[in-house]
């Protein structure tokens, strides 16, 4: 599932293959871009913001793109058979004389003006992995709304960028404290803004991440996608329910005894 880490990754990926290179072919699938012809401009740079991507090409444009929840960029040599899914699922390809980048079912994919950029991205919160990074602007952020749900306000990319569903479950865990505590209760939010920070670090550049700092398959998480199956560290089963506003709930896992505050299924407790 593309979080922070993962955007950074593919970014450091896509500079690698393209930046500093000539495109020899370029095929934007979309609609509003499908006579766009990018052929003969060079990359200049690929940057990861949050979990947005942002391809600049040579003559002050900016290829913006976002995962969402199984977007992906593939990168291939020259000849290699394209593998990352059906064809039908491209929604771009920019080539060099040696590589190709295909991105597979990007829900948002937009060309415009690299001076344009804050956009679509000038509304996010300090990057987690980015070089403005300012742990007090985010925790600043993030008691603004002392009300909010723990878990809510860690997705909000407005808050902190970078955080999706995998780490706001084990943040939480870590954190002792359920997903549904109000952040105004939360103990040193502070603590667990600097761990927000250290585990994408910790897990950047890694093809697997990991939280318990076990990276055998399987162990890597404490709670997500763990719903019924014994709490690592107290054997309890661990629960899961949606969280979220109606149309937008995600997933959410959480440890009954090691995390303290609201339970959805059993309010009093």
């Amino acid at each position: 599932m593309p979080e922070g880490d993962t955007v950074w990754l593919t970014a450091r990926r896509l500079r690698d293959a393209l930046a500093g290179r000539r495109l020899v072919r370029s095929d934007l699938r979309v609609p509003r871009l499908a006579t766009v012809d990018l052929t003969g401009r060079d990359v200049t740079d690929v940057v990861p913001r949050g979990k947005h991507l942002l391809t600049r090409i040579e003559g002050g444009l900016t290829l913006h793109s976002h995962l969402r929840m199984d977007g992906a960029w593939h990168l291939y040599t020259q000849g290699e058979r394209w593998r990352g899914g059906p064809e039908h699922q491209i929604r771009a390809v920019l080539a060099t004389a040696d590589r190709a980048a295909v991105g597979y079912r990007l829900p948002v994919l937009a060309l415009l003006r690299t001076a344009d950029e804050d956009r679509v991205v000038g509304h996010l919160g300090p990057d987690l992995l980015g070089p403005d990074w300012d742990a007090d602007e985010a925790l600043r952020r993030l008691l603004s709304s002392p009300g909010s749900p723990l878990g809510e306000a860690l997705l909000d990319q407005r808050n902190l960028a970078g955080i999706g569903n995998v780490y706001k479950s084990e943040l939480c865990f870590m954190a002792g404290c359920t997903p549904w505590l109000p952040v105004s209760e939360v103990p040193s939010l502070d603590r667990l803004v600097a761990l927000a920070q250290r585990l994408l670090e910790a897990n950047k550049a890694r093809a697997a991440r990991s939280t318990t700092a076990v990276d055998r398959r399987d162990q890597r998480l404490w709670v997500y996608g763990r719903g019924g199956r014994p709490c690592r560290r107290c054997g309890t089963a661990v629960r899961s329910a949606d969280q979220g506003d109606p149309g937008q709930e995600r997933s959410t896992y959480w440890c009954p005894v090691c995390q303290s505050g609201p339970d959805p299924a059993h309010p009093s407790g």
